[in-house]
């Protein structure tokens, strides 16, 4: 009894934490640029391609060192990415209404879809987790693998990272200036178009470090951005739009919700995932910790 209910506290944890990793770049991005990017799940899923590339040249032997700058380094290529995309993109459709750009980055997605079948084809593709987190944990007659906990840890790191930078930093605080009232933040000097294109920067970054980070976590394939895509978008609509904390509470809420759903209800598997959203969405269409528009 006692195992089962840590295996069920660790699922969830590790779903919480993987997801969150995929959300907290389109959440900064939403959050700053009001822009919901359908295509994050793509440059999601190529920094994930990157970093197998990279690694596949160690075999099965992955030190850990390697794993962590094939993440990083599928963090500079998506972050490549977003500016590239930024300038052909959304600046010249900043002036446009917001569907426009809706349909602008369901269509990048298309093209990162494609991108991933003509580069790297339609096979399942996989890779090791590094050496050092092959071991397993035992814990009250649960199993707890290394690089689980790994993932764990690194999603309350980024977390961490992003509310230390967001709260308590001079560049944070420029953020949510802007992100309040971009007109007011340009009139008081502030390069808002300099901000802007950074945070698509890093919000694309943080795409790739994700698909670095977790590219041990499940097989490769081009399904992958529309099978994590969902679940951050879930994340961050519970959580509340743009709000990092919020995303972060959403993501332990619904890994519960599916760590349960998983364990009591496999046959019906996403029934109380979706549920929930819409529960929320009914109680307090703002999410969690958003803010309730007038």
């Amino acid at each position: 009894m006692t195992g089962d209910l840590i295996t069920i506290v660790f699922n969830a944890l590790i779903w919480s934490m993987a997801t969150f990793l995929i959300a907290s770049g389109l959440t900064l991005v939403f959050g700053i640029l009001h822009v919901l990017n359908f295509s994050h799940g793509g440059f999601f899923m190529i920094g994930a391609y990157v970093a197998y590339t990279i690694l596949e040249q160690f075999g099965v032997s992955i030190p850990l060192w390697a794993y962590l700058m094939a993440a990083i380094a599928a963090a500079a290529a998506m972050g490549t990415a977003g500016a590239v995309v930024d300038q052909v993109i959304f600046r010249r459709l900043k002036n446009f209404e917001g569907v426009y750009v809706l349909i602008a980055t369901y269509a990048l997605l298309l093209v990162c879809d494609g991108f991933v079948k003509l580069v790297w084809g339609l096979n399942y593709l996989s890779v090791s987790p590094p050496e050092s987190l092959l071991g397993v944990l035992f814990a009250g007659g649960a199993i707890l693998p290394h690089f689980s906990i790994f993932v764990v840890v690194s999603g309350v790191v980024a977390f961490i990272v992003l509310e230390l930078v967001l709260n308590h930093t001079t560049v944070g605080r420029t953020l949510q200036a802007i992100a309040a009232d971009p007109w007011m933040a340009q009139v008081l000097g502030i390069n808002v178009s300099s901000v802007y294109r950074w945070t698509m920067i890093v919000g694309f970054a943080l795409a790739g470090l994700a698909g670095g980070l977790l590219v041990a976590n499940q097989s490769l394939s081009p399904d992958l951005a529309g099978i994590f895509i969902l679940q951050a978008f879930g994340v961050v609509i519970v959580g509340g739009m743009g709000s990092i904390r919020g995303a972060f509470i959403a993501s332990i809420l619904l890994g519960f919700v599916e760590a349960i759903s998983a364990t009591y209800l496999p046959g019906y598997p996403g029934v109380l995932f979706f549920a929930t959203i819409a529960a929320v969405l009914i109680i307090r269409p703002e999410g969690l910790l958003g803010r309730a528009t007038a």
